[in-house]
């Protein structure tokens, strides 16, 4: 008997069915978080190269054209520096860090349910065992001393196909949502990093200024009516 066979699905009892109901629902929830991830991680470091050689050029509408074009946090992250490139380092900063904590929460969206179903999977295996315990000693209880193996076997294939689907869930979906975790660390690396070196380059090469005019900046700001 093949462990896909519908007949040994059927003697699994009304558990197997809430477990392929989740089973399903957390394959959904992986293809879209990594379709959506996938789309929102770029090539951070050509990117930025990109966006230093146009505005190398003076071309800032160019740069800021390119990040709307382009997908993902790294890009909205590069554009708010751009929209305030002129402002002060805490100024730019700010806008910067705004722009991060807009944009890195949609990565994390649904993660959280693909963990809840890891979690929750085993118990509703659990749930099946127990259920199947009870039919089991109900039969054994009818049948007296006369019960046969016929009559207990429908409560054991309950107990021990729930305790099975559950771990063949349980397994998958704490993979996918470790698979999932890891790409999301790595696009909020990649976010910290364009963050700190687009403000670095505008802060110092784009505006041609020496390491010396941060700190000149708050004496200019108070001489200012």
């Amino acid at each position: 008997m093949s462990v896909l066979d519908y007949s040994l699905f059927a003697k699994g009892g009304p558990m197997m069915w809430v477990l392929l109901a989740l089973g399903l629902l957390t394959l959904m929830l992986f293809i879209e978080r990594a379709l959506f991830l996938h789309r929102g991680q770029i090539r951070s470091t050509a990117f930025i190269g990109g966006i230093k050689n146009i505005l190398a050029k003076r071309r800032i509408v160019e740069a800021l054209t390119v990040c709307e074009e382009t997908p993902g946090p790294v890009a909205a992250v590069v554009k708010a520096a751009l929209l305030h490139a002129d402002d002060s380092a805490d100024a730019m900063r700010f806008h910067v860090q705004e722009a991060a904590v807009v944009e890195l929460p949609a990565l994390e969206r649904r993660l959280s349910s693909i963990a809840a179903i890891a979690q929750v999977a085993p118990l509703v295996g659990l749930l099946g065992t127990v259920l199947g315990m009870i039919e089991t000693f109900l039969a054994f209880e009818k049948g007296g001393n006369y019960a046969t193996a016929g009559a207990l076997s429908s409560g054991m294939w309950h107990a021990l196909l729930s305790v099975a689907g559950s771990l063949m869930l349980a397994i998958p979906a704490h993979l996918a949502h470790h698979f999932l975790g890891g790409r999301v660390r790595a696009i909020v690396r990649d976010v910290e990093w364009s963050g700190n070196e687009i403000m670095k380059y505008l802060l110092t090469e784009y505006r041609g200024l020496g390491a010396v005019a941060p700190s000149a900046e708050p004496e200019v700001l108070e001489k200012t009516p």
